[in-house]
């Protein structure tokens, strides 16, 4: 059975799409897989490239920031293989009606966060097209160059690795829903509150997270649809190992707490765009939290890699498998935002 939104489940992608991906070339170095986030290809003398590509969906919450959210959805997912975006190219996609102002502020925000990035802009497509109820990024693809040695994929956890998150769980839930449900919800959790979790749209991103802990990582993922509990699982999955997560030691922030309470969903599985996942040696996790600390990005040890069981400890003390996340929460609260 297909999702109702979202992308597809690992045994929907496996079945339709792992077996057809046309000619094998020696060259794919790491190729299509569920739950890792970009393509590595070989090129001439040892170096890579990584290349990934996300859609991103006009949604009205988050038009304002359309373009700065094209830009950091789509270099984050090169950057969690510990590889810095280089070069972009983009299709964007408008319905008929839109404004000259709307498509150069999109294509000024596309701009300046390139600009910050140090990312080049190299091709694409911009129309106007019939059938759309907002403006679609179709497809926006960037890639990095570097070494195999830098390589921090989501399929390279070794046993004995910590675990760690970065920010907390339902980064984009909390951020999308505080902005679309803005006047409810200021009623229900007060104006200070509700600013604090409004702040968290313009942290789904991972880039600067990424390339922090690179160095020093051995697997990197950014915890999206499934939220946090489906990244890590995603994480061990490619890698072929088990993980043992703690839920004592997952801190939730008190704004995302207070969003995800109001929708009666549950952050660990909401959909966490922002949320970096991260295994490193015990000796390196350390570093990695206080290198990123030091950057004002917090961060937890939240578990560990093993051989073969996955296994989430709740508070209690008692084990529940960890599994694949098959409906994301956030779908059915979002839309229940606007329409009401």
């Amino acid at each position: 059975m297909l999702p109702e939104l979202g992308k597809l489940d690992r045994a929907t992608f496996d079945r339709l799409i792992l077996s057809r991906l046309g000619k094998k070339d020696k060259s794919v170095f790491i190729g299509p897989r569920h739950g890792v986030d970009a393509a590595v290809i070989d090129l001439p003398g040892g170096d890579v490239m990584v290349i990934a590509e996300d859609p991103t969906f006009g949604m009205p919450v988050i038009m304002p920031y359309f373009g700065w959210a094209i830009v950091h959805i789509c270099a984050s997912d090169v950057a969690v293989l510990g590889v810095k975006p280089r070069y972009m190219t983009i299709c964007l996609m408008f319905p008929p009606g839109t404004s000259e102002k709307v498509i150069d502020k999109v294509w000024t925000q596309v701009d300046e966060e390139c600009r910050k990035l140090d990312i080049a802009i190299i091709g694409g497509h911009t129309g106007i097209y019939p059938g759309m109820a907002f403006p679609l990024n179709g497809g926006c693809t960037v890639m990095g160059l570097g070494k195999r040695s830098q390589i921090t994929a989501a399929c390279n956890a070794k046993v004995g690795d910590r675990v760690i998150m970065t920010k907390g769980p339902a980064v984009e839930a909390t951020g999308l829903l505080a902005w679309q449900a803005e006047k409810s919800l200021i009623k229900k959790l007060g104006r200070g509150m509700l600013a604090r979790a409004k702040e968290y749209l313009l942290q789904m991103t991972v880039v600067e997270d990424a390339l922090t802990a690179a160095p020093l990582a051995h697997a990197m993922h950014d915890a999206t649809e499934g939220g946090l509990l489906n990244g890590v699982f995603e994480v061990a999955a490619a890698s072929g190992l088990g993980v043992t997560l703690y839920e004592d030691k997952i801190v939730i922030p008190d704004a995302i707490d207070a969003v995800c309470k109001a929708f009666k969903i549950d952050p660990l599985v909401s959909i966490g765009e922002g949320t970096l996942v991260i295994t490193a040696t015990p000796a390196n996790s350390g570093k990695i939290i206080s290198k990123l600390k030091k950057k004002n990005i917090p961060a937890w040890d939240i578990g560990e890699i093993n051989p073969r069981e996955r296994v989430f400890v709740r508070k209690s003390g008692r084990k529940q498998k960890l599994t694949p996340v098959l409906a994301d929460p956030f779908w059915p609260a979002y839309f229940s935002a606007v329409e009401g």
